[in-house]
């Protein structure tokens, strides 16, 4: 896909700002007027809510736009808001909304994808498109590759974290592997942390911004209110304009690389080590996956079952404390050796379904 940036500013954040949902005119129009005096780059303000459970407020709909159309006119910012479906869309172009963004219940929906890509055929609007609720990288690519058929050049992506079963710091768990592994495959893709939505509430958005900053992510969308306490949606994780001024002054803003030759050598001598560490890596992972067939074939000639869950909660207590005395949090050991431990019984279950020939030996897998 060629990829064109829907913002052309190149300084680092881009800062996509407004309140969670438009409640009345003087909120949505005080909120952009406020945050005109920060120069942000981009007005949002959602029109149409999709919420979880339908009583909750879901939006003032079509008369917003108004308001959005307005708040454009008295202080020159642009302004998005999100689509769900074609009416959508058409309204919005109608109102002069200059962004439009696919929240992440629709992301999640090829179908509706379609049917907004469908209604964009033919214009040149930009459209920034946030994840998928649950962590799923290709259909966060297929999103964006069907707008991309339907003619839309000028995409970015959310990021907003994704949906978690259990107890987190987070609203939506960050899981950074995953927008970086996007970058990764599309390097022009302006990536915008969400960190209202990642956060859930705003004793941590600092934080979080922060690190998208220092993963070198191009900006942030946060969500502001004039009285946060009040908010009709999302109360918690809104901030005042002033706080979002305080956090934007107290972000620390990395360069990407350094024209420094000492720093740079110094950088390519600890990259060759890790180089090599890797290297080492994965000579020893091979070793154990060798083994891994071996004692699969062994259980084949024993009719032993594969997962033998005593052995596993013996291996996964004893490298946590391995780890930890090597300074490597439990979480991380975990993640690891939950990796290796599935790749292990991907190898034994193949060795146990490996058709046999009638005379008893092996001549091919299935």
């Amino acid at each position: 896909m060629d990829i064109k940036p829907v913002f052309e500013k190149t300084e680092r954040p881009i800062m996509i700002a407004g309140p969670c949902s438009a409640e009345t005119e003087e909120q949505v129009v005080q909120t952009a007027h406020d945050l005109a005096a920060l120069k942000i780059d981009l007005f949002r303000a959602g029109i149409w809510k999709p919420r979880t459970r339908p009583n909750a407020f879901e939006g003032v709909g079509k008369k917003g736009l108004a308001w959005l159309r307005r708040v454009k006119e008295e202080t020159g910012l642009p302004i998005t808001t999100e689509v769900a479906n074609t009416q959508h869309v058409f309204e919005a172009l109608k109102y002069g909304v200059d962004v439009l963004w696919i929240g992440a219940r629709t992301t999640v929906n090829p179908f509706s994808v379609q049917e907004i890509a469908n209604a964009l055929e033919g214009t040149d609007i930009p459209v920034i498109v946030k994840n998928p609720i649950n962590p799923d990288l290709k259909l966060w690519i297929g999103a964006l590759e069907r707008l991309h058929k339907a003619g839309i050049e000028r995409m970015a992506v959310i990021h907003r974290g994704f949906s978690y079963h259990g107890n987190s710091n987070y609203r939506n768990v960050p899981r950074w592997q995953i927008p970086i592994e996007l970058k990764r495959q599309f390097p022009d893709l302006q990536i915008i942390c969400d960190n209202s939505h990642i956060c859930g509430r705003r004793d941590t958005l600092l934080a979080v911004a922060q690190e998208a900053m220092d993963l070198n992510f191009d900006g942030l969308m946060t969500e502001v209110h004039p009285n946060p306490d009040t908010a009709w949606s999302d109360a918690a994780q809104q901030i005042t304009p002033q706080q979002l001024e305080a956090l934007l002054q107290q972000l620390i803003l990395r360069a990407a690389e350094s024209n420094d030759r000492h720093l740079n050598d110094s950088l390519g001598q600890m990259r060759h080590q890790i180089d090599e560490i890797d290297e080492e890596l994965m000579r020893l992972l091979a070793g154990r996956m060798k083994l891994s067939e071996q004692i699969g074939m062994y259980k084949k000639q024993n009719q032993i079952a594969i997962l033998q869950p005593n052995r596993w909660n013996d291996i996964l207590k004893k490298a946590k404390k391995m780890g930890s005395a090597h300074n490597l949090s439990p979480d991380f050991v975990s993640v690891f050796l939950k990796a290796i431990h599935q790749e292990s019984i991907n190898i034994q279950n193949e060795v146990m379904n490996r058709a046999v020939a009638p005379t008893g030996g092996e001549e091919g897998r299935v």
